[in-house]
């Protein structure tokens, strides 16, 4: 009698799943590459050194890509419905400039149409690229979670341009802003940041991001399209309205 042994069929779905992994993989790497190309291309030409604002990469969203989503309900680095027709994923960097630009005037404006009314929910991801300081905020940032206040310090520490590496994320000023952020717990906090759950976490995020292709902050997938740099917000609201509209929404 011919036919696929039980075991044989799940390790055939197994070689699938990875096969399609690998291959969403692929396409997002090419779409932040050609991102990046097209963004140094430009200010080559202008005589400026290569940005982290330029252009929403052309690369259409791949279902593969979704599964990045953990719509974890649990996730204290997340805003919004875990089943919400549209997720952006969010690679930053609390030194990242341009980054603080998005906190500041893109992300309440995303809060407000469409967080807040079910169809949005944002995934941060630690993706520290800008040395020492930017490790240890990232590890404040994961710790300040594990109180639920993630978002809150997210925003003390965005609140204001900062210099990078010159002591504005140093271990005082990171307490400051865990007190600023309304933690009431301040030693468990500092030993959440020093723990391996918290660097092993800030290492899965920062893995995940160079798997794609990142290499500069911010960095966002809305529903699979790659979105790189602070853009205008009107870039980011066609982006969530379009993605909410092949959702069905």
């Amino acid at each position: 009698m011919s036919g696929s042994t039980p075991s044989s069929s799940r390790r055939s779905r197994r070689r699938t799943v990875a096969a399609t992994a690998v291959l969403a993989a692929a396409v997002v790497t090419a779409a932040f590459a050609l991102t990046l190309d097209d963004a140094d291309n430009r200010n080559e030409k202008a005589g400026e050194p290569a940005a982290v604002t330029e252009s929403v990469a052309p690369a259409p969203a791949d279902e593969g890509l979704l599964a990045l989503a953990r719509r974890d309900t649990s996730d204290p680095l997340a805003l919004g419905r875990a089943d919400a027709p549209v997720v952006m994923i969010e690679y930053s960097d609390f030194q990242c400039p341009f980054c603080g630009r998005f906190a500041r005037e893109t992300k309440p404006e995303l809060l407000r149409s469409y967080v807040d009314k079910g169809i949005l929910r944002i995934e941060w991801r630690n993706f520290p690229i800008f040395g020492e300081e930017s490790e240890q905020a990232a590890l404040a940032g994961w710790a300040a979670g594990q109180q639920k206040k993630f978002w809150e310090f997210h925003d003390v520490a965005y609140g204001k341009p900062r210099e990078r590496n010159a002591g504005d994320f140093g271990a005082e000023k990171l307490i400051a802003m865990a007190r600023e952020a309304g933690i009431a717990d301040i030693e468990r906090f500092q030993a959440d940041m020093a723990s391996d759950k918290a660097r092993s976490a800030v290492r899965k995020d920062q893995e995940e991001g160079y798997s794609l292709g990142v290499t500069s902050t911010p960095a966002f997938l809305v529903n699979g399209r790659p979105i790189l740099g602070a853009q205008p917000t009107d870039a980011f609201e066609e982006a969530v309205e379009t993605a909410a509209k092949a959702a069905g929404r």
